[in-house]
């Protein structure tokens, strides 16, 4: 079992939770709006990546596959990250954080769940209980930020959490796809929302934030990936 090091915020103050990773799952074309989940899909069409066989789809992860580093490395030069809340699932609570699908996007044409398998999750050290957030769920907002060509930061996503399932609706969705139906030790993450740029940018860098407008608070979650490229071919 892997056993996850996390800090939850309450306030100014933080406390430890050690939570017992069971099972990974990413979720796909979770928007509420049909429209923007069109959006997103022509997105990836650009590039190659076929349509999903439904909506939303849900896909499971192999669990030792979710990092906290500030530099991975990857295979190749089309990889990108994704924006997502995260929900962690216990017996008794739900914790959340922040954190980013990274996607190799030359294999997602031919397999999506390979292309997902083959990065890692991407996610903040520090969370949340859902509890002290819900009421202000749908207020809250998702980006993400990449570099562009001359190292500039440049806002990348964003979007509110009401574009997105709720966590009750998704940990529903979630739930009625397991075979035994158990939530303890469940890492989902959310699905993405729309870019707000012409396309899809590859960029080395990227850059997750989930904040709430009532308290200021924010979760983030950075990195650099860095491409395997030392042989010489």
């Amino acid at each position: 079992m892997n056993i996850l090091k996390l800090y939850v915020e309450e306030g100014e103050k933080q406390k430890e939770l050690f939570f017992k990773l069971r099972r990974m799952v990413n979720a796909g074309y979770t928007g509420r709006d049909s429209q923007k989940v069109k959006k997103h899909i022509e997105e990836l069409g650009k590039e190659g990546i076929p349509p999903p066989e439904s909506i939303p789809m849900i896909y499971e992860i192999i669990s030792k596959l979710i990092y906290f580093d500030e530099e991975i490395e990857v295979i190749g030069n089309k990889t990108s990250g994704e924006a997502e809340f995260v929900l962690l699932c216990t017996g008794e609570d739900v914790f959340i954080g922040v954190g980013s699908d990274h996607t190799d996007r030359e294999l997602e044409k031919v397999s999506i769940i390979k292309s997902k398998q083959i990065c890692p999750n991407m996610m903040s050290r520090n969370v949340w209980n859902y509890e002290e957030v819900k009421e202000q769920w749908d207020e809250m907002i998702l980006r993400g930020w990449v570099k562009d060509e001359n190292g500039e930061k440049c806002l990348y996503q964003e979007a509110p959490l009401s574009t997105i399932m709720s966590p009750k609706d998704l940990i529903g969705f979630v739930e009625d796809k397991l075979d035994d139906k158990n939530l303890d030790g469940l890492i989902i993450y959310s699905g993405t929302v729309a870019i707000i740029t012409e396309k899809i940018i590859y960029s080395d860098y990227f850059e997750a934030e989930l904040y709430n407008p009532k308290t200021n608070r924010k979760l983030t979650c950075a990195y650099k990936a860095n491409s395997l490229n030392y042989l010489i071919r």
